[in-house]
């Protein structure tokens, strides 16, 4: 059916009564504007209040598929993530056994007297200071004085570092006194709160 527009002139011309009868052209023209019209009213007064929704399902689609994928990946690696959380435990487990206990800490004194005496030095000063209590261990400082050469000096360091407990120096001074160097140093050990907590349990 070819489409005259001249038709459309006639459209101040036509009577709403006679709709069954108006030209196809007009009825076309008028559909058009009617479905635009019902089109731009159901947008703004159903579609554009449930934008904001849709936007928040989508962001939660994707946050829901990230956390799937994170989720799947652990399953998927879970024996390497609890042979890998054993070895873990396992190394925690030897770390708390090279902290000292309380009852351990008085021989810690004696271990670092023969040390040092064995490199060859003398001991002037050796005495616990006030314990620094941390979230997960406590701080043990012992302050030390000791006096001989380098060579003593590097040895009993070294003698410190092979000790089966966990003993770290710090706040080296060297200061010469004669024909022999002073050393002024402190080393800390470290309680485990962990290791504290197990010990009074089997007390118990």
């Amino acid at each position: 059916m070819k489409f005259d527009i001249n038709k459309l002139k006639e459209v101040n011309e036509l009577d709403f009564e006679q709709l069954a009868i108006w030209p196809f052209e007009v009825k076309f023209v008028v559909a058009l504007v009617i479905a635009i019209l019902v089109g731009i009213g159901s947008y703004y007064g159903i579609v554009s209040s449930k934008l904001p929704v849709l936007e928040r399902a989508e962001a939660k689609e994707v946050e829901l598929k990230q956390t799937y994928e994170a989720k799947y990946r652990i399953a998927v690696n879970l024996q390497a993530y609890k042979e890998q959380l054993a070895r873990i435990e396992q190394d925690f487990s030897s770390m708390l056994k090279s902290l000292p206990t309380s009852n351990e800490t008085p021989g810690l004194l004696d271990d670092i007297t023969f040390v040092g005496t064995t490199a060859g030095l003398s001991f002037k000063l050796l005495n616990w200071q006030n314990e620094i209590p941390k979230e997960f261990y406590t701080e043990l400082p012992i302050q030390m004085e000791v006096s001989g050469n380098y060579h003593e000096f590097g040895e009993f360091v070294s003698n410190i570092a092979s000790l089966p407990r966990i003993v770290t120096l710090h706040d080296f001074d060297i200061k010469r006194e004669g024909d022999d160097l002073k050393l002024q140093l402190q080393a800390k050990t470290y309680r485990s709160s962990v290791a504290e907590q197990k010990q009074q349990a089997g007390g118990k």
